[in-house]
């Protein structure tokens, strides 16, 4: 039987409060919109944020999320040369004018995704990282499953209409939840204007399809998405004070509309809430010993900031959070999930929060144990 360690310290943090007063209509011209804050995932407002939609480019959210991912395992690199299919350089729609077997950097595909939602760069990119692009989707709805999306299905890597391919608002904001976490890719999405292929005769200008980079404060990400299905789509990402914001709105009518309306849900976001963080995602919540390991300690952190989302206007009140860790043996791996922490409000838990260790942990070889049996003997700490 696993041992379980339970630590409950006492904070002083707000009972969570999450939806907007019920006489507040924000994007009141969307089919379907929501605003969440992004370490938390409290939802701060919500309208039909379930129904099924055509997300249009703001799929590729998802995609540069396994792209991200791969670069990150190893498999892909950011300066490996990609060659252009003739499948990738045949889509329509936004691209950045690829042609049939021509070479570019995962970093400039990349780029010509998150700035100019380059269809073709995405799929390139795809077939990179899993072969085919019909394998690429399969891994787009593997990962769906995984964040537990319930009103997803993808049937391409770029968005453009296709059937049976939709999304929601909600499950939209949780894919930017997740992408935000891999903050490389907010360096490419809050970049207004770009060049690819510069210094040749076919240097190409970017213009990032999300004006609110350049025209609202603080945002830095994170898609846009039109099609003549899906209507006018934006997911936008903004930092101000320490709390980050993402607003989704879906089936607006024109651009301008879109981008208003997004900006005064950010407003709204700003003006009425704040973040209290509690822990940094870097903290330590002890050291633990492990068993069987060339170093027989390590430090605890959680696998995010540990933050809480209040009303400006309202009062602190007392909560605790509980510690439950368990047995450590080695080997462990950072980011391998050792116990959780929960935060509790009047005895509920309101959200909980893995933990992991803050290094590698590397299994001892029988010399380095019994060394470690002989200094047990030495300072008294062994059993025997």
């Amino acid at each position: 039987m696993k041992k379980i360690l339970i630590m409950c310290l006492c904070l002083l943090i707000l009972p969570i409060k999450v939806a907007a007063e019920e006489n507040t209509t924000l994007a009141e011209n969307a089919k379907s919109s929501i605003l969440i804050e992004a370490s938390t995932g409290d939802v701060i407002y919500e309208n039909n944020a379930d129904e099924k939609l055509n997300p249009a480019s703001m799929t590729k959210m998802m995609s540069m999320l396994l792209i991200m991912e791969a670069i990150e395992n190893g498999s892909l690199k950011w300066n490996q040369e990609i060659q252009v299919s003739e499948n990738a350089s045949s889509m329509g729609g936004s691209q950045i004018l690829l042609e049939t077997g021509e070479k570019m950097t995962v970093e400039d595909l990349f780029k010509g995704v998150a700035i100019a939602s380059g269809n073709d760069a995405v799929v390139a990119l795809a077939e990179a990282v899993a072969g085919t692009e019909e394998a690429f989707v399969d891994m787009m709805n593997k990962k769906a499953k995984e964040l537990n999306l319930k009103n997803t299905n993808f049937k391409t890597p770029h968005g453009l209409d296709a059937a049976n391919h939709y999304s929601s608002a909600r499950d939209m904001a949780t894919i930017a939840k997740e992408l935000v976490k891999h903050e490389k890719v907010l360096e490419f999405t809050s970049v207004y204007e770009d060049y690819l292929r510069e210094n040749t005769d076919k240097k190409i200008w970017l213009v990032n399809t999300n004006k609110l980079v350049r025209f609202y404060d603080g945002v830095d990400g994170l898609k846009t998405g039109y099609t003549k299905e899906a209507g006018y789509c934006l997911t936008a990402t903004a930092k101000k004070d320490g709390m980050r914001v993402i607003a989704v709105v879906m089936g607006e009518p024109d651009s301008k509309t879109r981008n208003a309306e997004v900006s005064s849900m950010l407003d709204y976001a700003f003006a009425q809430y704040k973040i209290d963080n509690l822990l940094d995602g870097n903290d330590s919540i002890g050291k633990y010993e492990v068993d069987k390991a060339k170093e027989r300690t390590v430090n605890v952190v959680p696998q995010t900031d540990v933050t809480v989302l209040r009303k400006k206007a309202e009062k602190s009140g007392n909560a605790t959070y509980e510690v439950k860790m368990e047995s450590l043996k080695a080997p462990l791996k950072k980011g391998q999930k050792v116990g959780t922490l929960d935060i509790k409000e009047n005895g509920k838990v309101i959200r909980t929060i893995n933990l992991t260790v803050d290094k590698n942990v590397e299994k001892a070889n029988i010399f380095e144990l019994y060394l470690q049996y002989l200094e047990d003997v030495v300072t008294g700490n062994s059993s025997i």
